[in-house]
């Protein structure tokens, strides 16, 4: 299998179709003024990650490919970040100067964030505080991209996707290896049918997140992206060094993690 990230194929999907999802279903176009005929003005929640700047340098390059014309990222809220999470509340300074510098806008608060642009990606690295900070933009009627993790909660993950139904919203989160070369071949039929999986991946954990919120996605979205969806049930073995979780699907085949 081929272990190559295509960031291109990442950031266009989480920049354009995360946010304008224009290809995917599940929602009725939501209700927005800006008809995306035009430049759609991207805004950024949280610039606590490098996920922001990485995002920014693709879509705001003056040589930037076709397939990112008429997007561009224009204002950024950078939050007050997470007091409790290093890796959160001492990056914001450098990395809101860099979105700066590469000609964003950056505004005080989600609401003014929110007058600027058309879609919006969420970026704040503190998962609890995405059910509050992503509400206003559900309200607002902009289509948003959750980065990784959507949530610190399964009740707070469940309540985005509710609310972004109620509003009629269309809310896409992904994890990058989701666009890994040869998953997506597997995915696509290429290798066959896949009768079973197992796969791996580091998992770090922070004490503010349970379990595995805080970067188990990564190996679990590889298993869910060549196993497809419906699985019914897990069981997660634990130990202080290593967890193991074995899926059933509704049709019999099992995965692992």
């Amino acid at each position: 299998m081929k272990n190559k990230i295509n960031r291109r194929d990442f950031v266009r999907a989480s920049a354009v179709a995360g946010t304008g999802l224009i290809f995917t279903g599940g929602f009725a176009p939501a209700k927005t003024a800006h008809s995306f005929s035009k430049e759609i003005r991207i805004g950024i929640i949280g610039l606590d990650t490098s996920h922001c700047i990485a995002f920014t340098k693709a879509l705001n390059a003056p040589d930037a490919s076709n397939e990112f014309a008429g997007c561009k990222v224009v204002a950024a809220y950078p939050t007050e970040g997470s007091s409790d999470i290093p890796a959160s509340i001492n990056r914001i300074q450098g990395f809101t100067e860099q979105v700066r510098q590469q000609g964003v806008q950056i505004v005080s608060s989600i609401e003014e964030l929110l007058e600027k642009v058309d879609v919006v990606l969420l970026e704040t690295v503190d998962g609890r505080k995405h059910l509050e900070q992503a509400l206003p933009v559900l309200k607002a009627g902009k289509r948003m991209f959750i980065d990784k993790p959507v949530a610190a909660s399964l009740t707070d993950a469940v309540t985005i996707f509710d609310e972004a139904k109620r509003y009629n919203v269309p809310v896409f989160s992904s994890s990058s290896v989701r666009y890994i070369t040869g998953a997506r071949e597997i995915a696509e039929g290429k290798a066959g049918k896949v009768f079973g999986a197992d796969t791996y991946g580091p998992a770090s954990t922070e004490k503010t997140h349970p379990d595995l919120f805080w970067y188990g996605i990564h190996g679990i979205e590889l298993l869910f992206t060549v196993m497809g969806a419906d699985c019914k049930s897990v069981v997660r073995i634990h130990t202080d060094d290593t967890d193991m979780l074995v899926g059933i699907w509704q049709d019999g085949r099992i995965g692992s993690y």
